[in-house]
């Protein structure tokens, strides 16, 4: 398991809910065309993914559907319905 290097200039670290000993890193290799997703714990590398640049697409309209998935569940959670919501009356 590799100690932790900075990262690349074109990257983010994300911590897991269940604490920041756990993160999600990752990390653009462009020079390789290759983004790499790494999981990490107290600061060491547990595993990584390596990802083509011609994938990524895939995966972000992924995340996106499971996001615009998230907020219509949500939403659905907070919304009171019709019979609840105060007449608008004038």
């Amino acid at each position: 398991m590799a100690l932790a290097r900075p990262l690349p200039m074109t990257g983010s670290i994300f911590f897991d809910a269940r604490g920041e000993d756990r993160a999600l890193r990752v990390s653009w290799h462009h020079d390789v065309d290759l983004v790499v997703v790494s999981l990490w714990r107290d600061n060491v590398c547990s595993g990584s993914f390596r990802l083509t640049v011609d994938e990524v697409p895939a995966l972000i309209d992924m995340l996106r559907r499971g996001l615009d998935a998230a907020y219509v569940v949500a939403a659905s959670r907070t919304d009171p319905g019709p019979e609840t919501r105060p007449l608008h009356v004038g």
